[in-house]
């Protein structure tokens, strides 16, 4: 399966960092746009001083893991496209011309369904997804999830409870389904 994930899921760090963990874990093909990576980068600004810089170094280790994931514009293609908002098009465009399944954005008013399903993409939002790929491998998911909370733990030096993290991290479901089987942490 190919998903294209939207700025607004590689924004936050431990979204992102759990999105690309199950990516590297063979679960999905993760594919983006350069102009997706900008609009990252520049989302970071209001963070303050120093943070696009950091987001830009982020970007350029997510790009060296996944060299293939970045999908070039398709010339022509944005234009036969519609949606509520024109700015959100490329990202439509994107996962046309990648061949994604699946757009996994939390911007659910600027991806009708049906517009979607026309051109043979759903969309999901970040929780569902990861629900999705937990029902059919969960292991991976669960390892992929506690690394990312020990991570989190150690760079922040506190506790860092599962279920409280994975509802920060805009993931509430996912943290629920996994709270029950979660070490002590959880």
């Amino acid at each position: 399966m190919k998903a294209l994930l939207d700025a607004c899921v590689l924004y936050p760090t431990v979204l992102r960092e759990i999105l690309t963990g199950v990516a590297r874990a063979g679960l999905y093909t993760p594919l983006w746009s350069d102009r997706i990576l900008e609009e990252w980068a520049r989302a970071t600004v209001k963070l303050g001083p120093g943070a696009e810089d950091i987001a830009r170094g982020e970007i350029a280790v997510l790009r060296a893991a996944f060299p293939a994931a970045s999908v070039p514009p398709r010339p022509g293609l944005e234009v036969r496209l519609h949606l509520p908002d024109p700015n959100d098009i490329h990202v439509l465009a994107a996962a046309i011309a990648g061949g994604a399944d699946v757009i996994v954005t939390f911007n659910a008013q600027d991806f009708p369904r049906q517009t979607l399903a026309e051109e043979g993409l759903r969309r999901m939002d970040p929780d569902e997804f990861l629900r999705a790929l937990h029902a059919t491998t969960p292991g991976p998911v669960e390892t992929v999830v506690e690394e990312v909370r020990a991570r989190a733990e150690e760079l922040s030096g506190e506790a860092q409870p599962l279920r409280p993290l994975l509802k920060r991290a805009r993931l509430p479901r996912l943290g629920k389904l996994l709270s029950g089987r979660a070490a002590p942490h959880g």
